[in-house]
């Protein structure tokens, strides 16, 4: 988490996950990156869905890069089965355009595995809405990311959040990230509600995929997070103007300051000693912005891209 803020570059912004006529979605892929470009997005993934009824699409996008815009080539990846019996929904940005379908016995845990053996940075796919278990959260032991936000989750059935996993797999030693998304689909007003900020010395894709995998981001739904530091026994958090600042870690643990127009704020960490702590901040309109996690023990901050996947 520290990392993101002292890393060289500057913040850029993407949505990594949406869809375009090459799955479910309403507007063409040239039409979805002029969407985000003209918001003044600096980056964004068409994910289209990868599935046989859509002749797995991995979405070229690379023809509307150009003039500080970019894009990341991803897919949304399906196998069978969660606990739940539903399909699994895995995110994958930096995929090849020549990636293979799955084979008939790969489940969703391998199939994320190849996806991040090919390159691509995986998250797990909006949690609440499809009511994935701890269980199958763990078992995607190649997961780069959670999403904390998902915007289409949220507009169209009040289950955008994912904080509760995020949160159960940080507590289980899980090192795993926090993504806020878009999942557009251009059937409801579903997007531009949650986007990542990425710390990068250029907007480039391989530059902006080595920064997501190293997790040098932070999450947001609008509030700005500038700073964050460790200064002796507090964290030391600078934003723009916010009602909340908080740090949050296993089961209670809490630190907050409220007011009004924060700009930054002072909390004590000696309470996260020994696990991890998050920050989150929340502006006058309730909209939020999600850190990546600090590990508080006596490893070094670990990144899911460190872990030998077996």
């Amino acid at each position: 988490m520290l990392d993101t803020f002292k890393a060289p570059g500057r913040f850029w912004r993407g949505n990594l996950h949406g869809h375009s006529t090459a799955s479910d979605g309403v507007l063409s892929p040239e039409d979805v990156c002029g969407a985000y470009r003209a918001a003044g997005y600096d980056f964004t993934t068409v994910s289209d869905h990868f599935r046989p009824s859509y002749n797995y699409p991995v979405t070229d996008t690379t023809a509307f890069r150009g003039d500080g815009f970019t894009t990341l080539i991803g897919a949304e990846v399906h196998a069978p089965a969660t606990e739940a019996g539903a399909d699994w929904h895995i995110l994958a940005v930096g995929l090849p355009l020549d990636f293979a379908p799955p084979g008939p016995d790969e489940d969703g845990p391998a199939l994320a595995r190849r996806c991040a053996a090919a390159g691509a940075f995986v998250a797990i796919a909006h949690p609440y809405w499809y009511g994935l278990t701890l269980a199958d959260a763990l078992s995607v032991d190649a997961a780069h990311a959670v999403e904390v936000y998902n915007h289409t989750s949220q507009v169209n059935c009040d289950r955008g959040d994912g904080l509760v996993m995020l949160d159960a797999l940080l507590s289980t030693g899980r090192p795993v990230t926090a993504i806020a998304v878009d999942d557009s689909h251009w059937k409801a007003d579903d997007a531009f509600g949650g986007w990542v900020m990425v710390k990068a010395e250029a907007n480039e894709p391989d530059t902006l995929l080595a920064a997501l995998k190293a997790g040098r981001f932070y999450a947001t739904q609008g509030p700005e997070i500038h700073d964050i530091a460790r200064e002796g026994d507090e964290i030391v958090v600078r934003c723009s103007a916010a009602a909340s600042v908080m740090v949050l870690g296993p089961v209670s643990r809490n630190a907050r300051v409220h007011g009004r127009a924060l700009t930054a704020a002072r909390l004590p960490v000696a309470r996260f000693e020994g696990g991890w702590c998050r920050v989150a901040v929340v502006d006058a309109a309730g909209r939020r912005a999600w850190s990546n996690p600090l590990w508080l023990d006596d490893r070094p901050t670990p990144t899911p891209q460190e872990r030998t996947l077996p």
